[in-house]
């Protein structure tokens, strides 16, 4: 599967956990997929500062994209 393609499936395995961010006042926003396939995204709103957010980010948004694109090693959050 070229990069792309993966990345399309990550863009709408995000889109898909957007409204129960948004309903938390929280965000996500794509930031890199590396070539070592590590997904790295950007929390924002109330998820930046969550104490939750390590929760959320391992066992919603990383097995969410785990499930879409397999070959995913991990997610991890940067600051934009």
């Amino acid at each position: 599967m070229k990069k792309k393609d993966r990345i399309a499936l990550i863009e709408d395995a995000l889109a898909g956990l957007r409204p129960f961010l948004k309903k938390d006042e929280g965000d996500i926003t794509f930031v890199e997929l590396t070539d070592d396939m590590v997904v790295k995204v950007a929390l924002h709103g109330a998820c930046k500062s969550c104490s939750m957010s390590t929760m959320t980010l391992k066992a919603g948004v990383e097995e969410r994209i785990k499930n879409v694109v397999p070959e995913v090693r991990k997610v991890e959050t940067v600051d934009l």
